[in-house]
């Protein structure tokens, strides 16, 4: 394991030297120490990394996530793994807002909590959350899966598409055109892989199943109210 202490090398030149990693090399676990909260760690990653950072980040930690396996050892601000591709980041604390933002694929887990809007605007991305959500989370949520072993907050997966909400808690309301839908086999066994996935130990049977109604897929002068 390579250490980099983000107070001697400072922000620019830690991204830089995860972005320079050689196809031949054997260097592949970092450990970045001292990261004190700072904005855009580990960003834009494109090859087969381990990178744990020791500590909390800021904005956009793992943001455009490719192939590498990213851990964070505390709490992480807002936007976290954001437009990920694929891979894999891990929280081990809470998320603020945002967090997988638009994601096209990967995994994003969250072993705490996370706050309003998580999984907004997903595109592939799958997400496991160990404790709650708030607000607005999966709104306009096109395609992957949320998992959630808490509670969600109000208008969960408001304007949803294609995506998949799996919610084991309370539902404070739905969102427009967001309902609860049947747990079929193929969602208990899709349920439980992204929890093995995880390191999440829960039962699937215990979960709801919540998705679109495709009421609001086609302009409808009857639903006017709703857009």
């Amino acid at each position: 394991m390579i250490d980099l202490d983000l107070q001697d090398v400072g922000l620019r030149a830690l991204n830089q030297r995860l972005h320079d990693i050689a196809p031949e090399t054997n260097e592949r676990d970092f450990r970045v120490l001292n990261p004190m909260g700072k904005h855009a760690i580990a960003v834009g990653l494109n090859a087969p990394l381990k990178v744990t950072v020791e500590g909390h980040v800021g904005f956009y930690c793992g943001g455009m996530n490719k192939e590498a396996e990213i851990t964070v050892q505390g709490h992480a601000g807002p936007g976290v793994a954001e437009n990920m591709m694929s891979g894999l980041v891990r929280v081990k604390g809470n998320a603020s807002q945002s967090a997988g933002a638009t994601g096209h694929g990967g995994l994003l887990v969250i072993e705490g909590d996370a706050a309003s809007r998580c999984g907004i605007s997903m595109k592939g991305i799958d997400i496991v959350v160990g404790g709650s959500v708030g607000h607005m989370s999966a709104f306009m949520a096109q395609l992957g899966h949320l998992v959630i072993c808490g509670d969600a907050g109000e208008a969960l997966g408001d304007s949803i598409y294609e995506a998949k909400l799996f919610v084991r808690g309370t539902v404070e309301s739905l969102g427009a055109d967001c309902v609860e839908k049947e747990m079929r086999p193929e969602h208990l066994e899709t349920l439980s892989d992204l929890l093995a996935r995880a390191g999440i130990d829960a039962d699937p049977a215990a979960f709801r199943r919540y998705g679109s109604a495709r009421k609001l897929y086609n302009f409808d002068v009857d639903h006017a109210d709703s857009y």
